[in-house]
């Protein structure tokens, strides 16, 4: 009989990531992730697959093993860890070791790696690295970047880019001082590093793409003033691929190929090709550490990458001398989450679809298997739903997805229901897996989650609400609820929740203030005043100008007027606000204040507060702070939505 989910079941997930293939493509690493509630951890591990067998062991015994990346002798391979390191620290340890060898700590970066990138002849690495010095005390701050979600303090610290000898460990810095370095990858032919850096504080989203000459030690800008999300070269090391984008339409604009020459001469722009963004947006909670590329140049001379399509991920390739596009790794109704590939022959993947978490899978010729089955005990051992998809047209014509999962004994008896929200908002949900809607439904309610206007998976046109928030997407979302109230009957109009994070925990701020047709709310690191997200949070002081278009200074009326804290003396609604104390992507005074106005204002509401956490908290905080979240969480709707007795 199978069982219900309870909170802590979560620790019954393998988390399998970061799928990397050997050069020649006889075997591949990926991580495996387990979490431990009792030590309040995830414990990762790299393990080898090999191709020729379809079979796979464990290859290290290290406890916080990640980003395996093999090099190109098909013989050694490098990864992160923090075998020697205090639970506590920030640093990070870069290893080496054959495949049929033990590993060895080649140096230590104190504040921790971004990423590395092997050099053609296996004898070096290109490591993007943090440092500079934390003040653990007082703090002078002289720079706009304050802090960052998921990184502290960053005004006293720089990304820098080093080479380091595999065998000395000697390492030595090749970025200017003052250079952020985001990304680097080696050419094939040895002789450049390419590298992505964000010059201006003010606006770190725009980026530089520079080659590094090894040989004459000399930088060459490539590109200025345009969002790269990923780099990749071609084989002859003639031409450097970019997935990012313009910003046409700000932040709403889809990423997209294209390509320079040395020179800095663009060669190809793919903009208004595939009106799709090429990069992986699904919301899913059961992600394992990974440094997986989203962009590949294979060595058959094509690129390859992801695409985001109305609830579904997979591997799209473009061929730059024809010009053609083709899917060339994709399941239905299931998500590609990472890739790895040589060329196309042979693609190692991660898939999960909303009743499988991620397992490796494996692409020969269009040809796909799967190979792993560390999830199998957990998918038999729970009730798992699943999601039944439905297309809502909306009242202006659109075409909105959405899906509905019930519970397993539901039958004619009315049920509560549940509007779960995803963040952005440009991101998508769709045919992933996520514990915590499973664990929703197993409590007893009919979940609803849905891609308004905003959302990632369909035109730009689609996703653009700049200066709209609250408008077509409210409709959009209410119009869900009406439709599938009509088409899903034993569903209880009369006990209806909200809730959803960050740009899903402002939108459940603003139903809450616009209606009382829910019986009770939930918002998660939420938005409630546009005025000071600008002013305290990492990304506010460009975000909010983008995507509110207010400046508090100049405009302080449009800030107020899409603020849902301005109408707080409206709501009715039991509200439950949850947030973390390190939320630097919507700092926690957003979630106290609008307490406090419910508060003064009447409404039934609690604040809670997770230490030590991030706007990660419900993807990939500590265990017991995740299996708390999702307890108060059913808890709320449960006192609100659930008749007693």
């Amino acid at each position: 009989m199978p069982r219900e989910l309870k909170p802590e079941d979560l620790s019954n997930i393998i988390l399998v990531s970061n799928p990397a293939v050997f050069k020649d493509k006889s075997k591949a690493l990926f991580t495996v992730t387990r979490l431990f509630i009792e030590r309040d951890r995830y414990e990762s591990s790299i393990w080898l697959l090999d191709l020729a067998k379809n079979e796979y062991t464990a290859l290290e015994s290290g406890i916080h093993d990640r980003c395996p990346l093999p090099a190109p002798d098909n013989r050694h391979y490098a990864f992160l860890s923090r075998r020697t390191l205090k639970e506590e620290s920030r640093g990070s340890e870069i290893w080496v070791s054959r495949v049929d060898g033990d590993p060895r700590v080649v140096t230590i970066f104190d504040l921790g790696v971004n990423s590395i990138s092997w050099s053609p002849d296996s004898r070096y690495l290109a490591v993007v690295a943090t440092e500079g010095k934390v003040e653990e005390d007082v703090k002078v701050i002289d720079r706009i970047d304050i802090w960052f979600n998921a990184e502290g303090y960053t005004y006293s610290l720089e990304k820098s880019l080093y080479v380091v000898d595999i065998e000395s460990g000697t390492r030595v810095r090749i970025s200017r001082e003052g250079l952020r370095i985001n990304s680097a990858l080696w050419s094939p032919d040895g002789r450049y590093i390419a590298y992505t850096s964000s010059p201006d504080i003010s606006a770190p989203y725009l980026h530089q793409l520079f080659i590094y000459d090894v040989e004459r030690d000399e930088h060459v800008k490539i590109v200025d003033g345009i969002i790269i999300n990923a780099i990749a070269w071609a084989p002859s090391s003639k031409m450097i691929a970019i997935i990012g984008h313009k910003r046409e339409r700000g932040f709403a604009t889809h990423n997209r190929i294209m390509i320079y020459s040395l020179s800095g001469e663009e060669i190809i722009d793919t903009r208004g090709r595939i009106d799709r963004n090429f990069l992986n947006t699904i919301n899913t909670d059961i992600r394992g550490p990974s440094c997986s590329p989203n962009i590949v140049w294979g060595d058959d001379n094509k690129i390859y990458f992801m695409v985001s399509d109305a609830g579904e991920v997979y591997v799209e390739s473009y061929d730059p001398v024809k010009g053609i596009f083709e899917t060339t790794f994709r399941i239905p109704q299931a998500v590609i989450d990472e890739f790895s590939l040589v060329d196309g022959d042979i693609i190692v993947a991660t898939v999960m679809s909303p009743v499988e978490p991620k397992e490796l899978y494996v692409s020969r010729r269009g040809s796909i298997s799967k190979i792993t089955s560390f999830n199998s005990f957990f998918t038999r051992l729970y009730r798992l739903s699943v999601p039944q998809h439905i297309r809502i047209r909306a009242s202006d014509g659109a075409n909105i997805d959405c899906w509905v999962m019930m519970p397993g004994d539901a039958g004619k008896d009315k049920i509560p229901g549940i509007l779960y929200i995803h963040g952005g908002p440009k991101t998508m949900y769709g045919w992933s897996f996520i514990y915590e809607f499973q664990y929703l439904v197993s409590r007893g309610f009919a979940l609803i989650y849905s891609n308004p206007r905003g959302s990632d998976g369909y035109s730009e046109e689609f996703a653009d609400i700049r200066g709209h928030y609250g408008e077509r997407d409210y409709r959009d979302l209410m119009e869900v609820v009406d439709d599938v109230l009509r088409i899903y009957r034993n569903i209880d109009g009369e006990r209806l929740g909200v809730t959803g994070g960050s740009y899903g925990g402002f939108m459940t701020n603003w139903i809450v203030t616009q209606n009382d047709r829910f019986k009770a709310a939930v918002t998660q690191r939420s938005i409630s005043d546009w005025i000071s997200m600008y002013g305290t949070t990492d990304i506010g002081h460009y975000f909010v100008p983008d995507q509110i278009g207010c400046i508090p200074w100049e405009n302080p009326e449009t800030c107020l007027d899409k603020s849902p804290i301005r109408y707080a003396n409206r709501v009715k609604t039991p509200t439950l606000i949850i947030h973390s104390l390190e939320d630097y992507r919507c700092w926690v005074d957003q979630a106290i204040a609008f307490f406090r106005s419910l508060k003064i204002n009447g409404v039934k509401t609690r604040l809670v507060l997770f230490p030590k956490e991030n706007h990660e908290l419900s993807r990939s905080g500590k265990p017991r702070h995740r299996v708390e979240n999702m307890r108060h969480i059913s808890s709320w709707f449960e006192e609100h939505l659930v008749p007693k007795g």
